[in-house]
């Protein structure tokens, strides 16, 4: 089709056992599996088979929050992105479904902070098509709702598509399959040369 779509099974994925999956400083503690993303992105960039202006990022969940931080932090490398229920901002995803969360000292919401694509939108140039149902209790809606308001403002070319009444693991079939339908033509329509 005349692009590459990253998606990658990035540090703290399951799978490759316990040191992998809780690696240093992931998630709210330091984003270190952007640097997979970004590592990974710019090997697609360099080789000879990939047009460097047409790399597109996705993912769902933990993926769709390292598509958002890799479109917030490399616009310049990834040129759209497709969000699946990623969580956006960390301290309010935390305060949103762990029970405690108060408790939680400053310096570490600071790194949550620090670690969240919200906290980088000023570099965000890439169109982003998010996916989300609105009954999602793994990953707030709102965590969708507040990034769409702030990406309005900055002139950021979005698409949004809601399911309603569905949850973060989309219960039925036909939501799958139309959110691949639309990842699909929305790469058709942002990444083809």
């Amino acid at each position: 089709r005349g692009y590459v779509v990253l998606s990658i099974n990035y540090r703290s994925g399951t799978g490759y056992g316990m040191a992998f999956r809780e690696a240093l400083n992931y998630g709210p503690t330091g984003a270190s599996e952007f640097q997979d993303v970004l590592g990974a992105g710019l090997y697609l960039r360099s080789r000879p088979d990939v047009l460097p202006n047409q790399i597109g990022l996705w993912g769902g969940s933990w993926g769709g929050y390292l598509t958002a931080l890799g479109l917030a932090r490399a616009s310049g490398l990834f040129a759209a992105g497709v969000d699946l229920h990623g969580v956006h901002e960390w301290v309010r995803d935390i305060q949103d479904t762990r029970p405690g969360a108060a408790q939680l000292k400053e310096d570490y919401l600071r790194r949550a902070w620090d670690s969240s694509p919200m906290s980088s939108l000023d570099g965000w140039k890439s169109p982003v098509l998010f996916i989300h149902g609105d009954d999602d209790r793994s990953v707030i809606f709102n965590q969708t709702v507040q990034l769409v308001e702030e990406l309005r403002k900055r002139n950021v070319d979005y698409e949004l598509l809601v399911f309603p009444d569905e949850v973060h693991d989309f219960l039925l079939q036909k939501n799958w399959l139309r959110a691949y339908q639309a990842a699909a033509s929305f790469f058709d329509r942002k990444l083809k040369p």
